[in-house]
């Protein structure tokens, strides 16, 4: 079943209340009614209309939620994954940053020196050449990156990509893109 078509089951107001009656345990058209509050009727035409989408099942008769519907239909149509976008050129490069930076950010910083170096230049192109920045201005472009923005910044200078005078910072290293 299509994900539109459960919540079109779903949108109406008494099948919702129904079927969310069934999941509490309602077990009998008549427990939905006295659950819910709802007429007998109503409450007859609603579960008719979740057992025909598949919500509802009847099973020795009691009243079942079918609640694998919801995950049957998100795995079934699903969009397909995005394309993931290297970010950098260099595969091996695009590769350690894969690794480590997830939406914009760095999940953990590599213990290896040659990985932390790759991830280290591509943060320090955050930071224009030529420009002198405030300590807070530079820790507030790397929080953006990793929470713990004091040692990104340790490293940053430790690798010789930033330059630090008088609590003034600049960018000494690293690849520039022309």
């Amino acid at each position: 079943m299509r994900p539109d078509a459960l919540c079109g089951l779903l949108a109406e107001p008494d099948r919702l209340t129904a079927f969310a009656a069934v999941v509490l345990g309602a077990a009998t058209p008549a427990a939905v009614a006295a659950s819910t509050g709802l007429p007998a009727r109503q409450v007859a035409v609603a579960l008719g209309r979740l057992e025909t989408g598949g919500l509802v099942a009847t099973v020795d008769g009691h009243l079942v939620a079918e609640a694998t519907a919801f995950k049957e239909a998100v795995r079934e149509h699903a969009p397909p994954p995005a394309a993931e976008v290297d970010l950098d050129p260099d595969r091996a490069k695009a590769s350690v940053l894969r690794i480590f930076v997830r939406d914009g950010r760095i999940v953990r910083m590599p213990a290896a020196r040659g990985k932390r170096r790759i991830i280290l230049e591509h943060v320090a192109a955050s930071f224009e050449p030529g420009i002198r920045y405030p300590e807070r201005a530079v820790d507030a472009i790397l929080r953006a990156w990793h929470d713990d923005h004091a040692s990104l910044r340790r490293y940053m200078i430790d690798e010789g990509l930033m330059s630090r005078e008088d609590g003034v910072y600049w960018r000494s290293g690293g690849y520039v893109q022309v």
